[in-house]
């Protein structure tokens, strides 16, 4: 499993949102971004975690940030939770998890007693010219945006 490390160019990705739009790391060209992966939509830690970002919007845009989530969900789910919680960001469907792979947000987890391959919920801030300025693997849901501002303060 790749691990990127503060310096390095951040992955380029292309990925359907919740809307059914393509969006691309290119996008954000020239705006920093908050780049969070999570392991699965609506439930209780991804939703803590979305929840926040979505509560830390206007900060996060004032520090000339912009939220985009990725899981392994597909696009109508995604939509859900969007509608749902009222998100208003980007939430990204990667189910061959291969951008969560670039990122190093693929891999070993276990569960009572048990293996498996899943997202690691991690955490990237991206510059305006798409170098990585912070990576928080591990990063718990609570955490997600307080690491992000620090970084940007």
């Amino acid at each position: 499993m790749a691990t990127l490390k503060v310096g390095d160019e951040a992955p380029w990705f292309s990925l359907e949102d919740q809307n059914g739009r393509m969006v691309s790391l290119a996008d954000f060209r020239g705006t920093k971004v908050l780049l969070y992966f999570y392991p699965k939509a609506d439930t209780p830690g991804c939703t803590k975690q979305a929840c926040s970002v979505r509560d830390a919007a206007e900060s996060l845009q004032q520090a000339g940030a912009a939220p985009v989530g990725i899981s392994p969900d597909r696009p109508d789910q995604q939509k859900k939770f969007d509608d749902k919680y009222d998100l208003r960001f980007p939430l990204l469907s990667d189910p061959a998890h291969k951008v969560a792979e670039a990122y190093g947000a693929w891999g070993e987890k276990s569960m009572y007693g048990k293996s498996y391959e899943g997202v690691i919920r991690s955490s990237f801030l991206i510059d305006e010219e798409g170098k990585i300025l912070q990576v928080v693997y591990g990063v718990k849901p609570e955490d997600t945006v307080p690491k992000a501002q620090e970084a940007l303060a």
